[in-house]
C-alpha cells in the first residue's frame, strides 16, 4: 500500500470520555387492544364486526354497545355487564364482557323473533390474549355455527 492509501484508511477513534449518542427509539403507538375497554369496543370492535357481517351478505345490521343486565333467565340478579347486542332482522345475539376487559371472561347468547335468550354460553375461553381480528373471527364463527351466515 502506498502512504496515501494508508492515510485514508486511518480511522479516528473517539476519546475515552466521549460517548456516541444513540438516536432515540421511535415509540410505537399502543396496540388497539391496549386502549381503554370502552374506547376499543366503540371505535374498533363494533365497527369492524359490523363491516365483517355486511361482507357476509347481511344487511341492516344493528350493533349496540351498552352496559345492561343479562336477559337470560337465572341471571337477573347478576350485576350489569358490558354487552355488544346485535340485531339481524328477526335474529338477535349478545356478546357479554363480565370483566370490562377483552381478555376477561366473555359469553354469548342468541335468540330469534324478539324472544329472550334461554341459554348463555362461554365465548373465547381458550384464548389467552384477545385481539381485534381474533374477536371478530370468533364472533363470525359462532354466528355461522347458528347457520345465520351460511347454510350447509
Amino acid at each position: 500500500m502506498t502512504e496515501e492509501a494508508k492515510a485514508t484508511e486511518i480511522k479516528v477513534k473517539p476519546e475515552a470520555g466521549e460517548v456516541k449518542a444513540k438516536p432515540p427509539k421511535k415509540e410505537k403507538p399502543p396496540a388497539l387492544e391496549d386502549k381503554p375497554f370502552t374506547e376499543f369496543m366503540e371505535q374498533h370492535f363494533t365497527p369492524t364486526l359490523k363491516t365483517a357481517l355486511e361482507k357476509q351478505g347481511l344487511q341492516d345490521v344493528q350493533l349496540d354497545f351498552k352496559k345492561a343486565k343479562i336477559p337470560v333467565t337465572g341471571f337477573e340478579s347478576n350485576p350489569e355487564c358490558w354487552q355488544v347486542n346485535g340485531n339481524l332482522k328477526n335474529r338477535q345475539f349478545s356478546l357479554y364482557f363480565f370483566d370490562e376487559d377483552i381478555n376477561g371472561q366473555k359469553a354469548f347468547s342468541c335468540a330469534t323473533d324478539g324472544k329472550k335468550p334461554s341459554t348463555i354460553e362461554s365465548f373465547m375461553i381458550d384464548e389467552r390474549k384477545a385481539s381485534l381480528d381474533l374477536m371478530v373471527l370468533f364472533a363470525l364463527k359462532r354466528l355461522n355455527g347458528q347457520k345465520w351466515l351460511a347454510r350447509n
